[in-house]
């Protein structure tokens, strides 16, 4: 049996293979839709409110990952 990686060849837009998609539709929907942002800063922002607004409904926890760019 070989071992290593394996690349395989995904659909241009396959969001049925990437669960996160349901969770970011939801999130569009309803805590970011109609909303006009002055800028990304406010984007951001409204997105983290959202994802913890919906943690806290479902009775999730969220955690917050700061990476550092170079």
């Amino acid at each position: 049996m070989p071992q290593g990686l394996f690349f395989f060849q995904l659909p241009k837009y396959s969001s049925q293979m990437n669960l996160i998609e349901a969770q970011w539709h939801q999130l569009k929907t309803h805590e970011l839709a109609g909303r006009i942002f002055e800028d990304e800063y406010d984007l951001a922002m409204a997105v983290i409110e959202g994802v913890e607004a919906r943690a806290q409904q479902d009775q999730h926890t969220t955690e917050r990952f700061l990476f550092n760019s170079a």
